[in-house]
């Protein structure tokens, strides 16, 4: 992937999305990753049509969960987009956001086993084989991909330890939640290490970004992510390795949760900031170990140029 990376989060409508890929391409970004959330806008649609709309750009679908997309049907869809697009498309799985799954009554039991299996399945699939595969949630009964084998790279979505771990052993990278620090991503990828992954492995990670020539400014308009990110319960080790004094519970049951995220907190967890500023805390998540940090939180194709523009020095 050349050019920086950013993610859509499907929430916006389509004029909003195709004005923000048309900047996006415009200011030099290479890939855009988007996101699956229930009851949002379609990735894999959303794929078909950048893809189309822009020669140059690569797409990541993330984080499609195999709790509601089956994952042979889950490497069919990245497979097609492979053969019309290749080399262009890769497909990040994970288990999913706990409250979109109980939207519609799915629980997300053995996440790990699950994981583990999904991620065997769209493996094997890519390689052309003929699968057999009797496991404790999924099986295949001597099927293949009718596109046959295809080179698509396949990242896992992961924050506890063992999934960490398998995303090291299992996937070709690991793509970590947005709002953790840089201390979070160094701890993160030390579990990642333990599954010896390859020496092509992809540390990737979703960095809330913003850059805007008043601090305060920038920082304003990351709060609100934060807020509602920080709030869960896999965010209290990263709160406490960054040393961020943030109440959770109080965060949780608060009617205007932005007002406990200090400048502190922004600081701790974003790239939120003037350029100076924005490229200081990109260099700290380099330096704790991310390849790509794929910035999310722009609204704006404004927003967009000015982020690029910061990363390129030419402000």
């Amino acid at each position: 992937m050349s050019g920086p990376s950013i993610s859509f989060d499907g929430r916006e409508p389509v004029d909003t999305v195709l004005a923000k890929a048309d900047a996006a391409v415009k200011a030099g970004v290479g890939s855009i990753w988007l996101a699956c959330h229930l009851f949002q806008r379609d990735p894999i649609t959303t794929a078909s049509v950048l893809l189309g709309r822009h020669p140059t750009l690569d797409i990541v679908l993330v984080a499609i969960s195999p709790y509601v997309m089956h994952p042979v049907h889950a490497a069919m869809s990245a497979a097609t987009l492979d053969e019309f697009f290749p080399g262009r498309v890769s497909l990040c799985l994970g288990a999913g956001a706990p409250a979109d799954l109980a939207s519609v009554g799915v629980t997300a039991e053995r996440p790990l086993a699950a994981m583990r299996e999904a991620l065997t399945l769209c493996r094997r699939l890519f390689a052309g084989e003929t699968v057999v595969f009797e496991g404790e949630r999924f099986a295949i009964s001597g099927r293949a991909l009718g596109s046959g084998m295809c080179a698509v790279p396949l990242l896992l979505a992961a924050s506890g330890p063992k999934m960490l771990r398998l995303a090291g052993s299992a996937a070709d990278g690991v793509l970590l939640s947005a709002g953790a620090s840089p201390e979070f991503i160094a701890w993160s990828l030390e579990q990642v290490e333990a599954g010896d992954p390859p020496s092509d492995f992809l540390r990737c990670g979703l960095v809330y970004g913003l850059v805007d020539s008043d601090q305060a400014h920038a920082r304003d308009r990351v709060r609100g992510v934060l807020a509602t990110v920080l709030r869960g319960d896999h965010h209290a080790h990263n709160l406490a390795l960054a040393g961020s004094q943030l109440d959770q519970p109080k965060l949780r049951a608060s009617e205007t949760p932005e007002a406990l995220i200090t400048d502190d907190i922004v600081d701790r967890h974003a790239a939120a900031g003037t350029p100076d500023a924005f490229r200081q805390r990109v260099d700290a998540y380099r330096a704790a170990g991310l390849d790509a940090p794929i910035f999310a939180s722009m609204r704006t194709p404004a927003q967009i140029a000015a982020l690029a523009a910061a990363l390129n020095g030419s402000e």
